[in-house]
């Protein structure tokens, strides 16, 4: 058995990083604080393990995993100590880059002139602990969306610039993950500046943590560990291995962008639309949907005004309100645009599937409605009825 003593003994971070124990995790998140990052990451609170700023890494949920079944979230105790071995909670970094409610500026009246201010105070600079593979695409995925095109997002660009990515590599996915299914994980894709992966095994607890930045390498020559052995990157990678062979659910194999587009007939979106509450928890939890309104308020007096930007669901009833009434007035076509977007035209508009697989949206469903289930029955009316083709190779909705 190896102790934190033995994990921690300083040593060079060479290209295969560095194990260390918890009281490395501690020294990373101490170095984040005096570089001067609000750290950000999983801990328990209010029944759950919700992201939070954290001042030391005794806060993260050590000991702590969950049960999850659709419209069902339970914490349950692990005998471990793990820190990561849990599946995604109900917020994700959306929280944080692409806050629910945001005041665009505010207006006075002076001696009876109007005098407006943007509301443009910096934004805090956030080191990100613990973003799962799934939600590091989904960051992606939102780059794009708010920074990708030619009406650039200044507010999510200034909170993204400069956010520090420490991703964890899963080891414990949920009942209602899917990662696999779209590509996104367990194991972790570009864009993090750190990476980790939790191994707590007959050898110990410890982490094997590598760079991905030249910012993430000089915070990884700060840490005390040793240089990793083989028997760690073997269970580590063993672990997400055997992660990716136990994924809770599965999206068909086929096209999903062509099955969308084929399926807008069908007589399931009838089915699902007599149990959707059109409530928006799915937008709200999923990790890539990004549309806003806007909302003017004024004080008593008419003196002093505010705009504020809020997050909106295409599940609301006003979402597609024009004059004379709304577009999409029934919840069968609002529960189709939601699940036809993000598994098919997102494609059109974005390059990429607007799902990453991390089953927020079937956890925090108030009746438990699984986008993989009913993709699936689209998949096999379309099977039945001979359109669109099924394609094997297209898993994740690539053309």
């Amino acid at each position: 058995m190896s102790t934190d003593a033995d994990v921690n003994a300083s040593a060079p971070a060479g290209t295969d990083g560095l194990v260390m124990g918890k009281d490395g995790m501690a020294a990373l998140v101490d170095v984040l604080i005096g570089r001067g990052f609000t750290v950000i990451g999983p801990t328990v609170r209010d029944g759950a393990i919700v992201l939070a700023e954290l001042g030391s890494a005794d806060e993260l949920p050590y000991g702590w995993g969950v049960e999850l079944e659709a419209g069902r979230y339970r914490l349950r105790e692990r005998s471990d100590g793990a820190a990561f071995a849990n599946a995604a909670g109900p917020q994700s970094w959306k929280s944080f880059l692409h806050p629910s409610r945001v005041r665009e500026w505010s207006a006075d009246r002076v001696e009876g002139q109007l005098v407006f201010e943007a509301d443009q105070a910096p934004p805090p600079r956030y080191a990100f602990l613990g973003v799962r593979p799934c939600d590091l695409r989904a960051i992606a995925v939102q780059d794009r969306v708010l920074t990708g095109g030619a009406h650039r997002d200044p507010g999510y660009d200034g909170r993204r610039s400069g956010a520090l990515l420490i991703a964890v590599e899963c080891t414990e996915p949920g009942a209602t993950c899917f990662c696999v299914s779209m590509n996104t994980g367990p194991a972790a894709g570009p864009g993090y500046d750190l990476v980790m992966t939790e191994v707590a095994d007959d050898d110990g607890h410890r982490f094997w943590i590598r760079g991905g930045s030249q910012e993430g390498a000089e915070i990884l020559a700060e840490l005390p560990g040793r240089p990793a052995d083989p028997q760690t990157q073997e269970a580590a990678r063993a672990g997400v291995t055997a992660a990716a062979d136990r994924m809770g659910r599965t999206m068909p194999e086929a096209d999903l962008r062509e099955l969308m587009a084929g399926t807008l007939d069908a007589p399931r979106w009838d089915d699902v639309a007599g149990r959707c509450l059109t409530c928006g928890n799915c937008t709200m939890v999923c990790p890539t949907c990004f549309c806003t309104t806007t909302e003017d308020v004024t004080d008593l007096t008419g003196d002093h005004a505010e705009r504020w930007r809020l997050w909106d669901s295409c599940f609301d009833l006003d979402f597609s309100h024009l004059h004379g009434g709304p577009v999409r007035a029934s919840s069968r076509s609002r529960y189709r645009q939601w699940m036809t977007h993000k598994l098919g035209t997102w494609y059109d508009q974005f390059g990429s599937s607007g799902c990453v697989g991390c089953g927020r949206c079937i956890v925090w469903c108030p009746v438990g409605i699984d986008i993989t289930e009913e993709a699936a029955a689209l998949h096999d009316w379309a099977a039945s009825t001979g359109s669109p083709e099924p394609d094997p190779a297209g898993g994740d909705g690539t053309p």
